[in-house]
């Protein structure tokens, strides 16, 4: 082996994801490069295809090692990936296999080509703002955590809405009843963000975002804020309803009444591996299918 090392990062549970990663398996292998995926999802990788022994476990102490993360599935995939990209700090490279897929550098159709790139570390490394989240009940700190998208202060279950203070940069905002409120980066403007009314900002923008969802009250907008800014969302002593703080609706924290949810800018971005420098503008366009027939671009 040539001491190359990739990660191989995918569902599981989905045929075309696992026949895919086989397959990559075994062309890295014929390239003298080692593939290497989780400890639990190697035995359905070894079960999908032959001569696939040389797979090996990802284990901590192989971090410095890895050379680039490769994912196969939709942006939840990613998103998994992201928290492996932390640990490990490889870029990480999307082949997308979900549905709208706004993080993939690649569609499933392009495995092939992808990978070559790869070997030939064909590909730029594009770092993307992500959040550093933080719980208070007082003056304590009791919780500590990161977000790619989105930290999303929900109201629990299927309780009344929740009673929100905001705040910018140890300013007060407004304060009104909602079901969420949203503090997101760029990445995140196309996802929850984006669902819930949010604008669509370019992902290499330096910006915040702060979203309400559902909420009571005349002012109510987006709102955009520097990247040195603290957004902090305080759940009121009198909301009826405790709260819940979800970030890349993967990692979850009780809110009691009370407690401030505060959000910045991370010291960690997230390292992405772009295989092309195409517009953002393109990629908006392709997702989201939008009309574009008949456009003339102005002469210069």
């Amino acid at each position: 082996m040539s001491g190359r090392r990739f990660l191989l990062a995918f569902h599981p549970g989905r045929e075309e994801a696992v026949a895919t990663a086989a397959a990559i398996a075994a062309r890295l292998l014929a390239e003298s490069v080692t593939p290497v995926v989780l400890a639990e999802d190697r035995a359905v990788l070894l079960a999908a295809g032959s001569g696939l022994e040389a797979v090996e476990p990802y284990v901590p102490s192989d971090a410095p090692d890895i050379e680039l993360i490769m994912t196969l599935g939709g942006d939840g995939t990613i998103l998994r990936a992201a928290e492996l990209q932390r640990e490990i700090g490889a870029p990480l490279l999307g082949i997308n296999l979900g549905h709208v897929g706004f993080l993939a550098e690649a569609e499933v159709a392009e495995t092939a080509e992808v990978v070559e790139r790869a070997l030939r570390r064909g590909y730029e490394v594009e770092e993307r703002l992500t959040l550093c989240v933080r719980v208070f009940q007082g003056d304590e700190l009791v919780h500590e955590t990161w977000a790619v998208n989105e930290a999303a202060i929900e109201k629990s279950g299927s309780g009344r809405m929740i009673t929100t203070m905001l705040e910018i940069d140890g300013r007060p905002i407004s304060s009104f009843g909602t079901d969420a409120v949203l503090l997101a980066t760029p990445t995140g403007s196309t996802a929850y963000s984006f669902s819930a009314g949010g604008p669509i900002v370019w992902p290499t923008a330096s910006v915040l975002l702060l979203v309400p969802l559902g909420a009571h009250a005349l002012f109510t907008r987006p709102l955009v804020v520097a990247p040195t800014s603290t957004m902090a969302v305080t759940i009121a002593d009198d909301s009826t309803s405790p709260a819940v703080l979800w970030c890349d609706s993967r990692r979850s924290f009780d809110l009691p009444q009370g407690s401030r949810v505060e959000a910045t800018r991370d010291d960690r971005p997230l390292r992405l591996a772009r295989l092309s420098r195409a517009p953002f503008a393109d990629r908006l366009v392709a997702k989201f299918h939008l009309p574009v027939e008949g456009f003339r671009r102005a002469r210069t």
